[in-house]
């Protein structure tokens, strides 16, 4: 079937497998960019971080270092590579692989943010198990905020 729904995502591209994936998705604004190195770098700034999410992480750097984690290096959320209609941040860890790719579909009015994980060793696991949780509502409410941003920088550019 050549109509039949499908699902790509730089966040896939040579991932064999994942341990946690998802996809979570916003409407995009009539008029707002279609760039989605524009709309990445938007998503992960710090106007579009809810004051409890900011909490959150503030909270995960405090005790990855229980867990024998180093705390991450700036720049983990920078931009890595854009392709098409999608941009893709990743990193490698000794505890666990992270792709996320943010996808701009101005026909359908999509925003798209699809995330995988996967696993190195049991502190991989473990970091990962309240994330997981809170992963969704996190990413929601980033996508939410950067949708605001967004909306708000086309009307300074018109």
């Amino acid at each position: 079937m050549s109509d039949a729904p499908g699902l790509r995502s730089l966040a896939l591209r040579d991932r064999e497998r994942f341990d946690y994936g998802d996809v979570i998705l916003v409407a995009k604004p009539p008029r707002t960019s279609d760039d989605p190195r524009e709309w990445a770098e938007a998503v992960f700034s710090i106007a579009s971080i809810p004051p409890a999410v900011r909490v959150l992480f503030g909270v995960r750097m405090a005790l990855a270092p229980l867990l024998g984690l180093r705390p991450a290096p700036r720049g983990v959320f920078d931009v890595r590579e854009v392709v098409g209609d999608e941009a893709l941040m990743a990193f490698d860890d000794d505890h666990l692989d992270f792709r996320c790719a943010v996808g701009v579909d101005p026909v359908a009015g999509v925003v798209r943010m699809t995330t995988v994980v996967r696993f190195r060793n049991w502190r991989g696991r473990l970091y990962f198990t309240p994330v997981g949780l809170l992963h969704p509502w996190i990413v929601h409410a980033m996508l939410r905020r950067c949708r605001r941003l967004m909306v708000e920088r086309g009307r300074a550019e018109r």
